[in-house]
């Protein structure tokens, strides 16, 4: 494990490059649960020395920066992406509750936003597997409590059935066509054992146009899951583009840059910076692909 790392996009030092977050202090916080620190579980794997306590960590970490000093801040945003976009929904109302109520604090969700979708086959593969997660790490008791009053735990780990219950502001930065829900949610291999999906999911200019239709649809029904839980409240934000991409907000190229991708002419820096400081309302959302020039489209190995 490297022992520095370098900080860029919202984690940014230079003021022309992230202009709104540059002389903030700034805590990456290194992710190893595999439950978006949400996992409880009090006995230890004795055959691998496993330990599933995401949740306990999440709270030890978050004491730790407050006894060395975040308990003085006048801002605070929790953010992250993929798995650690996630986590800062899942936890978004905890980590506000554990900072004094003067602090001005948000939540920013980079590529988190998973839906509940089914596979090209029809099958529930990602809520099956959610529900694993939850149940191997023992996550109910640090899932929101708004959601799990209301349904089992497993749907708890959707940000769909959790968002709308929030009162912390929050804002979504997601893909619409977003590389990781397309391999894993739309089309997992168990879903496409014939490999039929494998160079599209490597690039999106490899996709067939049936595939193409397939995925348009479910970018329609990834917007429709977001819409139902976003309010016109300016407490709520996205910038939703129509790349093929997974986490935009740490990499400079797609945070501010000269060919940054822009959504109604705004990167996400200035999307961000300007739901964060109530400068004005941001809801951003992209039309279809491939009307954004300006998408930086990830490309993977196929093999």
């Amino acid at each position: 494990m490297e022992k520095t790392i370098s900080f860029s996009g919202v984690l940014g030092k230079k003021q022309t490059m992230n202009p709104d977050f540059y002389n903030w202090n700034r805590i990456k916080v290194r992710y190893c649960d595999g439950s978006s620190f949400t996992g409880d579980v009090e006995a230890v794997d004795p055959a691998t020395n496993l330990h599933f306590r995401g949740g306990r960590v999440f709270r030890a970490i978050i004491d730790d920066l407050l006894a060395k000093g975040m308990i003085n801040a006048k801002n605070a945003l929790l953010s992250g992406c993929s798995a650690g976009g996630l986590a800062s929904i899942l936890q978004c109302d905890n980590f506000r509750s554990l900072l004094p109520a003067g602090t001005n604090v948000k939540c920013l969700a980079d590529a988190g936003y998973f839906i509940n979708a089914k596979t090209i086959t029809g099958s529930q593969q990602i809520e099956a597997f959610y529900s694993q997660v939850v149940a191997l790490h023992g996550s109910a008791k640090h899932l929101p409590a708004s959601c799990t009053s209301r349904l089992r735990p497993g749907l708890c780990f959707f940000p769909q059935n959790v968002v709308p219950q929030l009162r912390t502001p929050i804002f979504l930065v997601n893909a619409a066509y977003d590389s990781w829900q397309i391999k894993n949610i739309l089309a997992p291999s168990i879903a496409d054992p014939k490999g039929t999906w494998k160079s599209c999911k490597s690039g999106i200019k490899n996709c067939s146009p049936a595939q193409i239709r397939t995925m348009q649809d479910y970018r329609l029904e990834f917007l429709n899951v977001l819409n139902g839980g976003l309010t016109n409240s300016p407490s709520h934000g996205a910038f939703i583009d129509s790349c093929y991409a997974h986490c935009q907000i740490g990499t400079q190229e797609t945070w501010m840059a000269a060919d940054s991708p822009v959504v109604s002419k705004t990167t996400i820096a200035k999307a961000v910076g300007d739901w964060y400081y109530n400068r004005s309302p941001s809801k951003k959302i992209d039309c279809p692909y491939p009307c954004n020039p300006t998408c930086k489209n990830k490309e993977f190995d196929s093999n």
